[in-house]
């Protein structure tokens, strides 16, 4: 993915933009625009950074991102489809389209998203039908995103160096115990001061934080659909299924096999 399309999208004409990344390199450099943008993933999990937040996109979801926001996006999924639509602000838009956030589609607005998979660039008003499906699309929006699986896994992410470097070897190590006191240990440094790290730095503690890694973990290796629920526990560093079902119904608010029941049955 690069962003030599950025240009074009702030053009006075385009009030449409389709760029669409499929099965290829996610990753762009931080950025805005003067348009909104829908991002919409299938096939794994794409991360959306922002000034306040570190956002996880995971497939058949979207998310709205209001015109000025500045943002930047990659992923480590190896098999993601990216599709990129980009909005002219338009009049009188209500408070739907000010908010960023995250939404599972309907069935509805999937298919529509689906059928511009070879679409590319602008879309001006000389190309009819793709002018008046794309201001359809943007149209039902606020009716027709599904709010039954919506993804509350957001926080702030570290832009301090030291804490940066803790979250990466985090991430790199999901399937270990990773105490505080052995994290803090790892870094050379005493388990007050990481914690006091956590709590200033993020407003979260490190335990909320390690949490919401793992269940983002576990939220992509049940997409990829090569793992049962007793190995996605395991793999995401909980010792019992029971012990992962009970902190994922927390965080997510249903339990791990309701949740890739409704991921199923949205294919």
């Amino acid at each position: 993915m690069n962003d030599s399309h950025f240009g074009a999208i702030e053009e006075k004409d385009t009030e449409f933009y389709v760029y669409h990344v499929l099965k290829g390199d996610v990753k762009t450099e931080n950025h805005y625009h003067s348009s909104a943008q829908l991002v919409y993933a299938e096939g794994g999990i794409v991360h959306v950074f922002t000034d306040l937040k570190h956002w996880y996109l995971p497939a058949r979801c979207f998310m709205w991102i209001p015109a000025g926001t500045p943002h930047y996006i990659f992923s480590t999924s190896p098999k993601v489809d990216l599709y990129n639509f980009y909005f002219k602000k338009g009049e009188n838009e209500n408070g739907f389209f000010d908010e960023i956030n995250i939404y599972s589609v309907s069935h509805l607005l999937r298919e529509m998203i689906l059928y511009t998979k070879e679409w590319d660039g602008k879309i001006t008003k000389n190309d009819e039908t793709k002018y008046y499906f794309l201001k359809a699309l943007k149209g039902i929006l606020p009716e027709k995103r599904d709010k039954n699986l919506a993804f509350p896994v957001q926080h702030p992410f570290p832009n301090d160096e030291i804490l940066l470097k803790v979250a990466q070897y985090i991430h790199a190590n999901l399937e270990k115990p990773l105490t505080i006191e052995s994290t803090a240990k790892e870094f050379g440094m005493s388990t007050r001061t990481l914690s006091r790290k956590f709590k200033e730095i993020l407003g979260m503690n490190y335990v909320r934080f390690l949490r919401a890694l793992r269940i983002t973990r576990s939220l992509e290796l049940m997409i990829e659909g090569k793992y049962n629920m007793y190995e996605i526990a395991m793999m995401v560093g909980y010792n019992s299924l029971s012990s992962f079902s009970n902190i994922f119904k927390k965080v997510i608010g249903i339990p791990p096999t309701e949740y890739q029941q409704k991921l199923k049955g949205q294919d």
